[in-house]
């Protein structure tokens, strides 16, 4: 089993920046794919970020591309998300996702092709 914990989300101003961060602990060796996702009230939950560990692979939704950038270390066994120029409709609650199965570019951007979550974490973007 694998546990995610994200932390780092908060209250922040239009344009301004946060770190998530997802820790994860538990059988990590075995995790390849791992994303990002957020959910807003009344909405379904969208990919916003992907990445597989060890190599230089990242995929963003187009919403986000440009403003967010995804990373790992390995060492901390650590995700990142960080996210620049926030806009108000970026506020939702943020989840890590991680599976232990190599996925392709368009499975990583669905959530069913992740086993394991975080509990979520909230960001809210003031206009």
């Amino acid at each position: 089993q694998v546990q995610l914990e994200e932390s780092g989300g908060g209250l922040v101003q239009t344009g301004g920046s946060l770190r998530l961060s997802c820790a994860a602990s538990g059988r990590t060796f075995g995790i390849i794919t791992a994303g990002w996702f957020r959910q807003s009230p009344g909405k379904e939950r969208e990919f916003v970020a992907g990445f597989t560990w060890g190599t230089t692979s990242t995929y963003y939704s187009d919403s986000v591309k440009g403003r967010f950038t995804i990373s790992g270390d390995s060492a901390k066994n650590t995700l990142y998300l960080q996210m620049n120029s926030l806009k108000p409709e970026d506020t939702a609650v943020y989840f890590c996702a991680a599976s232990s199965v190599l996925r392709g570019l368009s499975q990583s951007r669905s959530s069913r092709s992740y086993e394991y979550w975080g509990q979520g974490t909230q960001v809210t973007v003031s206009s």
